[in-house]
């Protein structure tokens, strides 16, 4: 399992292996960062990768922070998002031996 700095399994998405090989393979730089943020990178991954040092986000006591909490998929419903954080932090604090 290829697990994303946010807690998402990077192999279940469509577009690993086409458009992205992981966040950790790209270095935070995956085909939306790319697209869509000012410097090309993912926040959570600049955040706690490049700035705070962590391994992914389950490394932060804030978890899950604001801008976790904030950063929202626009096709996914408020309860999906909702229940995404929920596994997603799962993931990373037992990631982490929490």
């Amino acid at each position: 399992m290829d697990l994303s700095t946010c807690g998402l399994i990077c192999n279940e998405c469509p577009s690993y292996g086409k458009e992205c090989n992981g966040c950790r393979a790209v270095e935070g730089k995956p085909f939306w960062a790319l697209e869509m943020m000012p410097d090309k990178t993912c926040p959570l991954y600049r955040c706690a990768v490049n700035e705070r040092k962590y391994a992914d986000c389950g490394g932060c006591a804030e978890l899950p922070c604001k801008m976790f909490l904030e950063m929202k998929d626009p096709s996914s419903t408020d309860e999906e998002h909702r229940q995404g954080i929920i596994v997603r932090v799962g993931r990373l604090q037992k990631s982490a031996g929490a």
